[in-house]
């Protein structure tokens, strides 16, 4: 498959750029040449999964991977996992000695990518949980060993959790610590009129993303940066 076949428009397009031809540079002359060949054999199976576009996109899992390299990340959790392709970039980005806590509610998809990451030798550092996290998450936070435990956690799962998802993961990140949510700017639609046309899954989350962003931005207990990659990408830092 040729790249043009998967870039902007065909496959994980979530880039909020105006230009096609912008974003297809970008790929093609900073992310693709540098791309692990299993992140680029993940990509390809994934770009052949009818819901493709719930991955995340190439841009994004590379500045995901530099992210965790400057921090020195070691211990992670990915809520939202599907074919695994941010998974396989995080695990590719810890050290030998690095954990990541995946949970999604099915494994299906997972199981698609999971070749791929035994093959590139990081599956050692995956403990995948199947099933809803809320559960997951409230049985971490009444140990209180794991409080404070975590280095990064990414989430890209249902948006109408998220705040749901932050008051437990507030206190399993430590200070210092980063949590990254998934589509804040939710394919622009966080500036449309309530009355604009909009895809239904669109504007049923609409008000759970706005009433998100509107109190993260609020929360002393973190900094924030709203970034326009991909969907958007609301970086926590948490400084109390």
């Amino acid at each position: 498959m040729a790249e043009a076949e998967i870039g902007h428009k065909s496959f994980m397009h979530k880039s909020l750029l105006e230009s096609d031809a912008l974003y297809q540079y970008i790929l093609e002359t900073s992310v693709y040449p540098r791309e692990h060949e299993a992140m680029k054999e993940l990509r390809e199976i994934t770009a052949n999964h009818p819901m493709n576009k719930m991955a995340t996109s190439s841009d994004q899992a590379q500045f995901m991977s530099m992210l965790l390299k400057l921090m020195n990340a070691k211990n992670t959790m990915e809520i939202g996992v599907f074919t695994g392709y941010s998974l396989l970039a995080t695990a590719l980005a810890l050290p030998q000695d690095g954990k990541i806590l995946a949970m999604d509610v099915t494994r299906e998809d997972y199981d698609l990518g999971l070749p791929v990451i035994e093959k590139a030798g990081v599956a050692h550092k995956i403990d995948f949980r199947e099933g809803p996290a809320l559960p997951v998450l409230d049985e971490l936070v009444k140990d209180s060993k794991n409080r404070g435990w975590f280095d990064f956690v990414f989430v890209d799962a249902d948006k109408v959790n998220n705040l749901n998802y932050h008051s437990r993961l507030i206190e399993l990140v430590k200070v210092g610590g980063v949590i990254g949510y998934d589509n804040t700017l939710w394919k622009g639609s966080v500036v449309a009129p309530p009355d604009a046309p909009m895809k239904k899954y669109i504007r049923e989350t609409r008000d759970s993303v706005l009433e998100f962003n509107k109190a993260i931005a609020a929360d002393q207990r973190v900094e924030i940066c709203q970034l326009a990659i991909g969907d958007g990408v609301t970086l926590c830092r948490r400084v109390s």
